[in-house]
């Protein structure tokens, strides 16, 4: 997709304010603009992500975690994990139960806590993290390979900011 296709995709500051009149609202159509086209792109940069790592026979929150795992001595308790992956027990619970069904994660007893397991990664598990390192971590540089070291710097920094302004979708 050329940038011209992806401009002509994406909502318009004039229709931004557009809308706005419509139901008579005083909010800023460029701070409404940048949030619809956030929420668009990262859509797209999810759906992308998702091809990703099917590529390797993974999901992005397997992928997840097996790296969290990874990098973390290779072993954690479930909700540990899902702590650390911003997700629910439950939803770490189906991303385990796929993951040792293929042997890339085993559980075992804790033995911090006897009545609790924890999650392992397996040889197999580390191997396939291997594997596809090479090709994961250049496709991500090519994804914003667009971008200058400068303008990265910049665009981490927005990016935080606007993840932690996410909260205002969820406040009551």
């Amino acid at each position: 997709m050329t940038k011209d296709e992806a401009d002509r995709e994406q909502p318009t500051l004039e229709q931004a304010g557009w809308q706005l009149r419509h139901y008579g609202l005083e909010t800023d159509p460029q701070a409404v603009l940048v949030a619809v086209r956030l929420i668009s792109a990262g859509a797209k940069v999810g759906r992308a992500a998702e091809a990703h790592f099917a590529r390797f026979g993974l999901s992005t929150g397997r992928y997840r975690l097996l790296a969290d795992l990874e990098g973390h001595g290779g072993e954690k308790s479930p909700s540990q994990l899902a702590a650390d992956l911003d997700v629910s027990r439950a939803t770490v619970t189906g991303l385990l139960d796929g993951l040792e069904r293929e042997g890339l994660i085993a559980r075992r007893p804790s033995t911090e806590d006897g009545r609790g397991t924890v999650a392992v990664l397996t040889a197999r598990g580390a191997q396939r993290l291997r594997d596809m390192a090479p090709e994961h971590f250049g496709r991500l540089e090519a994804m914003v390979t667009g971008l200058t070291v400068e303008e990265r710097t910049v665009f981490l920094d927005l990016l935080a900011r606007v993840v932690r302004g996410s909260s205002a979708l969820t406040a009551d």
